[in-house]
This record gives C-alpha cells, sequence and structure tokens, in this order.
C-alpha cells in the first residue's frame, strides 16, 4: 500500500506544477478524513485499528485524484465517509469490500454534488505563482477538459482549443491539461505503474487490456465513418491510464487470475467507450471500472487455475 501511494507521488507534483498549491491540500483533507474515519469505524465497530497499513491513505489519494482541482474541501470529507466507512467497513472491512472504495466515493459526489464536481475544471496557470492559486483566486476562471470537448464537438473543437494533434499529443502526455487531479499527466502515472509492474506488485494484463480496448475501440467507432477515431487522444485524455493502472489492478475488487485480468480489462475499455460515446458524460473509466467490480468472483470461478479445480475423481461423483 505505501509503494502504490509513493508511485502516485509524480502524478501529485505535476499537479501541483500544473494547478497550483489548492490541489495538494485537498489531496491532505481527503487522505486525513480518510485515516479518520478508519480509526472512527474500526473502533465503532470494535475491530483492531489498522491504519498503519496505508489502505486508507491510498484510499485517501486516489479519491483526491479523480476529483476536480477546485472543489470545496468538505467533500472529500463526505467522500471519505462514503468510500471507507459505508464502501468498506460495513461490508466487512478491509479485503471485503465488493467496490472500489475511491470510486464509490467518487460517483457518490458526482451524484450528491454534480455542480460542484463538473464546475471544478481549470486550466493550467500560466506562471510559477503557485500558492496565490487558492479558492477564490481561480473561481471565476474555468474551462472544458479534453473529453468534453471530444464529445461535443471532436477533435476539431479540441484542435481550435489547443492546437495541432502533435501539439496536443505532448501536452496531454506530460500533463498540461484540464482534468481531475491526478489524472492530467500520462507521463507521471505511468512512471508509477511500470514501477509497480517492475515490482511485481501488479501485472501488465490488466493495464494492457484496458489501454488496449479503449485504444481500438475508439479507433473502430469513434470517429465520423468506422476506423476513423483517435486512440491516442483516447488514452491520454481523462483518467484512462490512472484507472488502468491504479484503479483496475486493486487486490481486492479485481481478479487475480491471469486470464480473467485480461477479460476485466477487456470489460472496463469497452464499457469506457461505450459511455464516452453514448453516455451523457465525457468520462466512463470510473463507472466502467465500478460495473466490472461484481464480477470479479464470476471470473475468479470460471478462469480458476487447474491446481485449484476439483479433482476429476470428485467431479465424476
Amino acid at each position: 500500500m505505501w509503494t502504490v501511494s509513493a508511485c502516485l507521488m509524480p502524478s501529485l507534483i505535476i499537479s501541483i506544477f500544473v494547478f497550483g498549491i489548492q490541489t495538494l491540500i485537498i489531496t491532505l483533507v481527503s487522505v486525513l478524513s480518510c485515516v479518520a474515519v478508519e480509526a472512527v469505524s474500526q473502533r465503532a465497530l470494535n475491530r483492531p485499528i489498522t491504519i498503519s497499513d496505508g489502505s486508507a491513505v491510498l484510499t485517501g489519494i486516489l479519491m483526491a485524484f479523480v476529483i476536480p482541482p477546485n472543489v470545496p474541501l468538505y467533500l472529500p470529507v463526505l467522500g471519505a465517509i462514503m468510500a471507507i466507512y459505508i464502501g468498506k467497513h460495513l461490508l466487512g472491512g478491509v479485503g471485503y469490500n465488493i467496490f472500489n472504495p475511491a470510486l464509490l466515493a467518487r460517483t457518490f459526489l458526482m451524484a450528491s454534488f454534480p455542480v460542484a464536481m463538473t464546475a471544478g475544471w481549470i486550466p493550467p496557470i500560466e506562471n510559477m505563482a503557485l500558492f496565490t492559486h487558492i479558492g477564490s483566486d481561480v473561481d471565476a476562471v474555468t474551462t472544458a477538459t479534453p473529453l468534453y470537448l471530444l464529445s461535443h464537438g471532436g477533435v476539431d473543437l479540441l484542435i481550435q482549443e489547443y492546437g495541432q494533434l502533435s501539439s496536443i499529443y505532448t501536452q496531454f502526455f506530460f500533463g498540461w491539461q484540464p482534468g481531475c487531479i491526478g489524472e492530467t499527466s500520462a507521463l507521471a502515472v505511468l512512471l508509477g505503474g511500470v514501477y509497480l509492474i517492475y515490482r511485481g506488485y501488479i501485472t501488465w494484463h490488466t493495464p494492457v487490456a484496458v489501454l488496449g480496448s479503449i485504444a481500438v475501440l475508439t479507433w473502430i467507432f469513434g470517429g465520423d465513418s468506422l476506423f476513423g477515431g483517435d486512440p491516442i487522444l483516447a488514452v491520454l485524455s481523462g483518467g484512462a491510464i490512472l484507472g488502468a493502472f491504479f484503479m483496475a489492478t486493486d487486490y481486492v475488487t479485481t481478479p487475480m487470475g491471469t486470464k480473467a485480468k485480461i477479460i476485466f480489462g477487456i470489460g472496463v475499455g469497452a464499457l469506457t467507450v461505450l459511455i464516452r460515446l453514448k453516455g451523457g458524460y465525457p468520462e466512463g473509466i470510473c463507472y466502467a471500472i465500478l460495473l466490472m467490480n461484481p464480477f470479479t468472483p464470476v471470473f475468479e470461478d470460471w478462469f480458476k487455475p487447474e491446481r485449484f479445480a476439483p479433482a476429476k475423481e470428485e467431479v465424476a461423483q
């Protein structure tokens, strides 16, 4: 848990540079709230207090990373209650939750505070005065996210806003785009994700399946005609990479078998593209992962490794 949290720090650093110090404040409030709710929940339910295991800290970071960089500070506090107490401990505690707690909190905040969760998109700051971009200083300056532009005007509207495609690819790869706190820099997320694969904490199967299916399906169905979509923009925009490496690889809510990971990842990618292209909300990775979470036990059973399968003699009986 602590290693995964450390791997998210490059994304946090980039977000502070791009949006200002308020992203650090929101993240700290989110983490402290999750840790506090974890301790209170375990005490109230007569369970051992395990805040030192890092799971609440990781949930707090991930929850902050999937909300806009200018939301009111009470939102991550309310999100922590949904993520930790309702989404985790009322379902049995660590290891028993059905849904990813951070994403469950995001959907709760999105449904309960839609204006705050959609009006907090701010453009990258244009100077190094990071500590002046707090609260009301940026309230009046909002912008549309790349996925919103893509869903409402296509690539032409995106080019009109950001310039030529080659420039857009570069900006989005390094993180110079509006979006949620931890989603903007593909490079920063990839650095952390690749390190987790290198250390063996996660495998490449789910992230590749998620991003590969998003790219292929967007290329086929995401343009004005078949095979006219832009797969690179689909992967670089929104939270696709963050979701693929840090949400869809959660040990508790996603499968562990290799085949199951691939099928799970393809399902996440397909639902993400469906929601992006046909839904009323431009991003879909959050809902796609939550919709696939309940299928984890089914996939684990379908693709159970042979050494855990019942013996042929038992099946015959």
